[in-house]
């Protein structure tokens, strides 16, 4: 039984002269797995802003005067 591979190699020979051993390009496939993730990252990130806009977020007041750490309470404490 012939190696099924090298049959097919043999029909594919004559294409192959042709071919450029120094020049790999990716192709049709290529620009399409290419072209597929850019579609799902535009698609990601305009879910992403959409579901941001619905956040409310309300940042908390800022204390006017703290404290300075290590400063103690400002009445005596009381001994028992």
């Amino acid at each position: 039984m012939p190696d099924m591979y090298a049959t097919q190699a043999m029909t594919l020979l004559p294409f192959a002269a042709d071919l450029d051993e120094n020049k790999v390009t990716p192709g049709v496939l290529g620009f399409l797995v290419f072209a597929a993730l850019a579609v799902g990252v535009w698609l990601l990130m305009k879910s992403m802003n959409r579901h941001m806009g619905k956040v409310n977020f309300e940042e908390a007041p800022e204390p006017e005067a703290e404290p300075a750490p290590g400063a103690g309470p400002t009445a005596p404490a009381q001994k028992k």
